[in-house]
C-alpha cells in the first residue's frame, strides 16, 4: 500500500512539474507574441508578462495534478 502511494505521489509531482514548465513557457510566449504584434491591444499593455507567466504556471500545475489523478483513477477502475 505504501508503494502505491509513493508511485501516486511521484506521478502527481512529475505531471505537475511538467504542467508548470509547459504553462509557464506558454504564458511567456503568449505575452511576447502579444507585444510584438503590429496593433498592440490594451490587454497586452496592462498585464505584466511575469504575471501572465505565473498565471500560466499555476494553470499548468492544476492541469498536471488533475491529469495525474485522473489517470490513476482510470487505472484503478480498470483493475
Amino acid at each position: 500500500m505504501v508503494r502505491k502511494n509513493q508511485r501516486l505521489l511521484l506521478l502527481v509531482i512529475c505531471c505537475s512539474v511538467s504542467g508548470v514548465i509547459l504553462g509557464g513557457t506558454s504564458g511567456w510566449a503568449e505575452s511576447r507574441i502579444c507585444l510584438q504584434q503590429s496593433t498592440v491591444s490594451s490587454d497586452c499593455i496592462t498585464q505584466n508578462p511575469i504575471q501572465r507567466t505565473i498565471q500560466g504556471m499555476s494553470t499548468g500545475l492544476v492541469a498536471g495534478a488533475g491529469a495525474a489523478f485522473g489517470a490513476t483513477w482510470n487505472l484503478g477502475h480498470k483493475e
